[in-house]
């Protein structure tokens, strides 16, 4: 379900250095030790505060809250409700995906689905807000959301990965405050997930709204596979579906491992060199 709302843009930083550690010289954390690290239940909201920003003009963002039946609502309500839904997904990752942010005040989130997990139980969509979107947003945000957004990106994901489907990474959200963007965080969340996607042998999935990102996500080995629309609104919004295969490495030294819902992540420092917007 990832979108984009501004394009990465590529330019060079300083080397990454290590966080400090414990008087052993090991962190107890290696998210922390290394920057990106999971989003606890209890910091949803400072998440989700970091993908609104990061999708404050998203085209597909306002599709569901800038509609012919919204006309009269002021722009507060309408960022509250484009609120609820970023606190809704971020909550929901916490539950039962992966949430992870990087820098020390949530500068950049991403939201991944790792294989065999869902956050589409009974449980979770009512325990993170999910289901609550039905009666929150409009009639015409509601029908576009659950019955025009939300089944095209299940159906096509489907369509691309087949017996995959179910097995794969898929990068819901991700996107940095404005503020931080341009430090390579964007590539640290990425790169954290596709080494253990390497790792393990496993696809990852994204779909992106921003026609220069698709550029940008192939430098991760990304590559587009289709193209699909949303078309209630007053002009078509297209959406690159993308597709990366694993690649078979060797996992480097000072490689650290991080058990979340009974996925062992694996983590390493980078050298980022890639700066970063939203996704």
């Amino acid at each position: 379900m990832a979108k984009s709302s501004r394009a990465i843009t590529i330019q060079s930083m300083p080397k990454m250095t290590e966080s400090s550690s414990s008087s052993s010289g090991r962190s107890s954390n290696p998210f922390q030790e290394h920057g990106v690290r999971v989003v606890r239940n209890n910091e949803h909201r400072a998440a989700a505060d970091c993908l609104a920003e990061a999708f404050r003009d998203d085209d597909v963002a306002k599709y569901f809250v800038r509609t012919p039946d919204t006309q009269t609502w002021s722009d507060s309500k309408r960022w509250e409700m484009h609120l609820k839904i970023m606190r809704s997904l971020v909550l929901a990752h916490c539950y039962k995906g992966l949430a992870l942010t990087v820098g020390p005040h949530h500068e950049a989130v991403a939201l991944w689905m790792p294989p065999g997990k869902t956050i589409e139980d009974r449980l979770t969509m009512f325990r993170s807000g999910l289901a609550l979107l039905n009666w929150q947003l409009s009639r015409e945000g509601n029908h576009r959301f659950t019955k025009e957004f939300l089944p095209l990106l299940h159906r096509t994901k489907s369509e691309v990965l087949g017996d995959l489907d179910n097995n794969s990474w898929y990068l819901v959200y991700i996107g940095t405050k404005p503020a931080a963007r341009g430090k390579g965080y964007a590539k640290m969340l990425i790169e954290h997930v596709t080494r253990q996607a390497d790792a393990s042998g496993h696809v990852c999935y994204l779909e992106s709204s921003n026609d220069i990102n698709p550029a940008i996500y192939r430098k991760f080995g990304f590559e587009t596979v289709k193209k699909i629309q949303l078309t209630r609104g007053a002009k078509p919004i297209d959406l690159d579906v993308m597709l990366r295969q694993p690649v078979s490495r060797d996992i480097p030294q000072g490689v650290h491992e991080i058990e979340h819902h009974g996925q062992t992540m694996k983590t390493t420092q980078t050298s980022a060199e890639i700066g970063d917007d939203s996704h």
